[in-house]
């Protein structure tokens, strides 16, 4: 943790509503894009964005330094994307845009072939996320986007290290199949026993 973001939450925990404002504009960008990847749809990345800083801001006081601001902040969305997994409401509404949902727009148009490329790439890597369950999107951003090991996922999400493992095992073999990619001959497959 650098100086200057240690005296921002020193501030922020004094009251100073600028000094939290300040570390959540360090931090926006990386929360949202987590959100979005568990959620696929962009008003509920939004709002499970903006439930996770309103947590930070009310407990900023607990924050005890043991861990980075992000860590912390990235385990406070974790708990916002477990509680609205668990709360009835969000599975109804959940399935009821599943038919009319749209592709989040994440890569800017450009006129370049190899941006359209890229475009059409992120899409169909988007539409294979949306073939898993909302924890296995979790446990697979988790491992792939934000590089946690298997030990720290099953801390942040309460399960088994073993749990973790197949989880990605098994997201990555939905993926492979939606995608049409085989894996590798030489390729390693996790296995609960294993260690990396």
């Amino acid at each position: 943790m650098s100086d200057c973001e240690s005296e921002l939450i020193q501030r922020a925990q004094a009251g100073d509503a600028e000094a939290f404002a300040e570390l959540a504009s360090r931090y926006e960008r990386r929360i949202y894009s987590l959100a979005l990847h568990y959620a696929h749809d962009a008003q509920d990345a939004e709002d499970l964005s903006q439930e996770a800083w309103l947590r930070a801001f009310r407990s900023i006081n607990n924050f005890k330094g043991e861990s980075s601001f992000y860590t912390w902040i990235r385990r406070i969305t974790i708990n916002c994307f477990l509680n609205r997994e668990r709360s009835p409401f969000v599975r109804l509404r959940s399935l009821l845009h599943q038919a009319d949902e749209q592709l989040p727009e994440i890569i800017p148009a450009m006129p370049t072939e190899h941006s359209l490329h890229d475009r059409l790439l992120v899409q169909k890597v988007m539409q294979a996320l949306r073939q898993l369950t909302p924890r296995q999107r979790l446990i697979f951003v988790l491992k792939h986007q934000e590089g946690l090991t298997y030990e720290e996922i099953a801390r942040l999400v309460g399960c088994s290290t073993g749990t973790a493992k197949k989880a990605v095992a098994r997201a990555l073999e939905k993926l492979r199949a939606e995608l049409h990619v085989e894996a590798e001959a030489n390729e390693c497959v996790p296995c609960a026993a294993g260690q990396y």
